[in-house]
C-alpha cells in the first residue's frame, strides 16, 4: 500500500488539481476545469492511507459508494493515476451522457444526466428522477433493463 506521502506526490503531480486542506490532516483535490458542479476529484486523503476519487461517471467497474467515490487505499500507483485521469476526463466532457436501456420485452428507456441529476425517460415522459447515477443504475436493473449494447440494434 502507497503512504500517505507517496499518495500526496502522485495527486500533486496533477497540475490540472488544486489542493484544498481539510480537517484532521484530510486533503480533497479539486477539478476547477470540471464542466460539471462536482469539483473534488480526491476526497478525504488522510494520513493513514485511506482516501477517495470521484468515478461516478468513469465507464469502468469501480466499486463506488452512494456520492459516487472510489476508496484508494490499496492502489498502486499506476491505478492511483488511472483512476484520477480518467475522473478529471469524466468531468471534462462536454458531451450531455446518454445511454439507452433495454429489457427483454424489448422496451427502452434513456437515462440522460441533466443538471447534475440523472433521469430516466420513456419516450419524452419522465420515468424517475435520481441524484447519483448508481441510485438510476439500480432502479433500471431492478426494473429488469440492461444497457442497449450494439448487438441489440439489429
Amino acid at each position: 500500500m502507497l503512504t500517505f506521502e507517496e499518495k500526496l506526490a502522485i495527486i500533486e503531480s496533477f497540475p490540472e488539481l488544486e489542493r484544498h486542506d481539510v480537517s484532521l490532516g484530510r486533503v480533497n483535490f479539486h477539478f476547477e476545469e470540471s464542466v460539471m458542479d462536482k469539483k473534488i476529484v480526491v476526497y478525504r486523503l488522510h494520513p493513514n492511507g485511506n482516501g477517495f476519487v470521484y468515478a461516478e461517471l468513469i465507464d469502468a467497474d469501480y466499486p463506488t459508494d452512494s456520492k459516487g467515490m472510489v476508496n484508494i487505499r490499496d492502489f498502486t500507483e499506476q491505478e492511483l493515476r488511472e483512476i484520477i485521469t480518467q475522473s478529471m476526463a469524466s468531468l471534462s466532457e462536454q458531451e450531455p451522457f446518454e445511454e439507452t436501456w433495454i429489457n427483454v420485452e424489448n422496451q427502452t428507456l434513456k437515462l440522460i444526466n441533466e443538471y447534475d441529476t440523472w433521469n430516466i425517460y420513456a419516450g419524452d415522459m419522465l420515468d424517475g428522477s435520481y441524484a447519483t447515477l448508481n441510485g438510476a443504475i439500480d432502479y433500471l436493473q431492478q426494473e429488469g433493463f440492461r444497457r442497449m449494447q450494439e448487438e441489440d440494434h439489429e
